[in-house]
């Protein structure tokens, strides 16, 4: 990882918490009328309550829910959110950063997200309410109300996985653009001419096509083949979308797929058609899970080092919960690409 400084907007950022009393005084009211609107909205009258509840939306605020329970000024808690659990591609950060908070008392609770962000806004109320000593997001795309609420939290806030000019607090930052054109680059050099991108409908698999379409125009190739799919890709999606792209247009001879699962599924529908891999396709994947090295060919692919996302992550939490400032705020992912017998 490249550390960079913390020179940044995000090292201005003011870590004290929105209070009870903040949101009294901006609504005009007593903390016990604010305290009631909350946890007994049936005692207030309606004026009053929409008085609090603009306050709150305004503030971001998120009540404490264990301000009435027995605790110390810590929890000893941490919270990952990752966009899935079924999957392992992110399984290599979760298991790092339990391993790293637990050698410093840390607890880590996961919660999964899916890749859509219905569900990310109710995730974070419930996490903030129980004041958890740090949060690792995976992306950096939330909603205003979502951000909003992290930032009014005073709770330290690490995003991973992708990159942001304006991150909530501290940011392991991946270029998934850079990555895409560095796999457009691969294949160009590897003779491919006529490329495919297979993707699932994520964010990050989204700026991956953009920096794989921007890298072909450069190299002016033909615009390459897109076959979208929902999130998280299998080995079935594989095969339908090498068998829809063959034939439409049989000269295809470069893919990338958003995922190794997906990636393999294209090896067997490309040797049940009799079609040679690398020498007539070539197939690059993103991941390199463990079963990347043994299928057969082994599978070229994007390799992305979690471990080293979950320690980083874990470092930057527990400095923050002793009361001091990381070394870095701002640190760079780096990625490569594994070369083997696909590609």
């Amino acid at each position: 990882m490249k550390e960079e400084s913390s020179e940044h907007p995000a090292a201005e950022r003011v870590h004290a918490s929105v209070t009870l009393r903040d949101v009294a005084r901006l609504a005009g009211v007593s903390s016990m009328t604010v305290s009631r609107a909350i946890h007994a909205p049936d005692r207030v009258s309606a004026p009053l309550r929409q008085r609090v509840d603009d306050a709150v939306r305004a503030l971001g605020y998120v009540p404490n829910l264990m301000a009435n329970g027995l605790r110390s000024s810590r929890s000893y808690l941490v919270t990952a959110l990752v966009p899935t659990i079924a999957g392992s591609l992110f399984s290599d950060m979760v298991r790092s950063l339990t391993e790293a908070l637990e050698a410093r008392g840390f607890q880590l609770m996961v919660g999964q997200i899916g890749y859509g962000r219905s569900r990310e806004d109710d995730l974070l109320r419930a996490i903030i309410g129980r004041r958890p000593d740090g949060i690792v997001l995976t992306g950096i795309l939330h909603s205003e109300e979502g951000r909003g609420m992290l930032i009014s939290s005073g709770i330290p806030v690490v995003e991973t996985w992708d990159t942001t000019p304006h991150p909530i607090d501290m940011l392991l930052s991946l270029s998934h653009e850079a990555i895409g054109r560095r796999v457009c680059e691969f294949l160009h050099g590897r003779g491919k001419r006529r490329l495919a991108l297979f993707s699932g409908k994520d964010e990050r698999a989204e700026r991956r096509m953009r920096g794989f379409l921007r890298a072909a125009s450069d190299l002016g190739l033909d615009a390459p083949l897109l076959r979208w799919m929902d999130s998280p890709t299998t080995h079935r999606q594989g095969r339908e979308a090498l068998a829809a792209v063959f034939e439409g247009d049989a000269r295809v001879d470069g893919v990338f797929c958003s995922s190794d699962m997906m990636a393999t599924g294209v090896l067997t529908e490309a040797r049940a058609r009799g079609i040679a891999v690398p020498d007539r396709l070539a197939v690059v994947g993103f991941g390199d899970l463990d079963f990347a090295e043994s299928v057969a060919p082994a599978l070229t692919t994007v390799r992305i080092d979690g471990g080293a996302i979950g320690a980083m992550a874990a470092r930057m939490i527990a400095a923050r919960a002793d009361g001091q400032s990381p070394p870095q705020r701002i640190v760079e992912v780096e990625f490569s690409i594994v070369e083997r017998e696909s590609a």
